[in-house]
């Protein structure tokens, strides 16, 4: 069996078409691509912090000291955002209790009050056999001068 591809003869100008055709198609193609956009600072960053790459970066052990310091701050951040949420919690809570005693307060007032009215007060002590004087209290007057003299006769 004789080989089949060295009896056909092979045109070499055809060919030769052919592939400057392709290639004028592939190079239009290629330009017509659009080319990937540049990585910027901020994005290359990002990304080797979220692949964790800038670990393996010699120069990260220059700057350890300052990825520490902000680890720091940030654990700090985060203890006072809670700090202050427990704060307003507790004011809160003293807030509604100072607002239960005023209250407390006024009530016991207003019933000590009404408690404390003449007319209650006989109410309350006639079972007692307490009753209330119909006779109005007299005023003494004491004149000073007499006091005076009473206390130098007595003295003598």
């Amino acid at each position: 069996m004789a080989n089949k591809f060295r009896d056909i003869p092979v045109q070499t100008e055809a060919l030769e078409q052919e592939q400057s055709v392709v290639e004028e198609i592939v190079s239009e193609k290629v330009d017509k691509l659009p080319r990937p956009k540049k990585k910027g600072v901020l994005t290359k960053g990002l990304t080797a912090v979220f692949s964790g790459t800038f670990l393996a970066n010699p120069n990260m052990v220059k700057h350890l000291p300052y990825v520490l310091f902000l680890a720091v701050i940030a654990i700090f951040y985060i203890g006072n955002g809670y700090y202050a949420d427990s704060k307003i919690r507790e004011v809160n809570k003293i807030t509604n209790e100072l607002k239960e005693l005023k209250t407390k307060y006024i009530s016991t007032t207003s019933d000590l009050m009404f408690a404390s009215k003449q007319s209650e007060v006989a109410k309350s002590v006639a079972p007692l056999g307490l009753k209330e004087s119909v006779i109005p209290p007299n005023k003494i007057v004491v004149d000073s001068s007499e006091i005076m003299n009473s206390e130098n006769k007595s003295g003598e």
